[in-house]
């Protein structure tokens, strides 16, 4: 299939999601590889449209290493679509199935690149609202990509939150009590469902699991976390905490609290083989301009360098 006189794309897609489907494709005219999202059938309705146009517009703002970069959006046989950067990885949700629990310091390695990710968005007013192992993609060089800002609210005047009648968005293993009993997100619900993603990453397991939805639910709002055994727990535990007031303020101070442990990671057979603490590092950077440049080094103390970009298309 040919989008736009320049797109060629594979006809059975990658991955499907709520509002479409991703191809694997290449531009013609640049000669590259490119991940391609299609809006799932030119009858969608207007909520569904809207939402795809305004997470390519958030995608748009986020200048991040964190975040595959948005090339190029527009309308196919009256079908929206997204041209994005195709990446090479695997999901930190098929990286736990494969491994079960995780070296504690690739637990916090991939959970501090996310938090460097969720600093940016926050500082543009961008809450994720739908952060899960299956939106973070973990690269062949240990770089962590954050995927799929489809549910994303951003916080301007002109875009109100969207939601659907007796529907709660998002995904009820990770959503913080907050946005099941008000409906509601702010930046530090995205901090509560990071910890979900790295209480998971240390045990190999969901938070909380139920026969449906609203069991979830329940054990969100009412159910305290289980306790682990590692030196990580004080961390999760804050992140996790019920009420957003006793999460940790910011998404800056989640990545400095896990900085210390997300040194020299061994293997990852398969995934990750010689992971370079730089090149990982220069994806944790936090935007240029905040924070002093002694705050923006690597551990090694060299100025972080942007490592060359592979994972897998982010989710439709």
């Amino acid at each position: 299939m040919l989008i736009a006189d320049r797109y060629e794309i594979d006809d059975l897609p990658l991955g499907r999601g709520g509002m479409g489907a991703v191809h694997e494709g290449r531009d013609l005219r640049l000669d590259r590889r490119v991940a391609v999202k299609l809006l799932r059938l030119p009858g969608s309705d207007d909520e569904v449209r809207q939402r795809f146009a305004r997470e390519a517009r958030i995608v748009a703002k986020l200048e991040h290493p964190g975040v595959p970069v948005l090339y190029d959006f527009g309308t196919y046989d009256q079908r929206l679509f997204q041209v994005m950067q195709f990446v090479d990885g695997v999901t930190v949700a098929d990286l736990v199935q494969e491994f079960g629990p995780l070296p504690e310091a690739w637990a916090a390695t991939i959970a501090a690149q996310a938090a460097a990710v969720l600093t940016e968005a926050h500082e543009h007013g961008i809450c994720h609202r739908d952060l899960k192992p299956t939106n973070l993609m973990l690269c062949p060089d240990g770089a962590v990509k954050v995927l799929d800002f489809g549910l994303a609210l951003l916080r301007e005047s002109d875009v109100a939150p969207f939601s659907r009648a007796g529907q709660i968005l998002g995904t009820p293993s990770y959503m913080a009590p907050e946005q099941i009993q008000r409906g509601t997100a702010e930046p530090r619900s995205d901090l509560y469902a990071l910890g979900c993603v790295l209480h998971e990453m240390l045990t190999g397991e969901q938070l909380f699991t139920g026969p449906t939805a609203y069991a979830v639910f329940d054990k969100h709002v009412k159910e305290p976390p289980r306790r682990l055994r590692s030196t990580l727990d004080p961390i999760v535990q804050r992140m996790l905490a019920k009420e957003p007031a006793d999460r940790p303020a910011t998404a800056r101070d989640v990545f400095a609290d896990l900085q210390g442990f997300a040194q020299n990671p061994p293997p990852l057979p398969g995934f990750v083989q010689n992971a370079s603490t730089a090149a990982m590092y220069a994806s944790v950077q936090l935007r240029p301009g905040s924070g002093s440049p002694r705050d923006r080094r690597s551990p090694t103390g060299a100025a972080p360098r942007t490592p060359a970009t592979v994972a897998t298309p982010p989710s439709a």
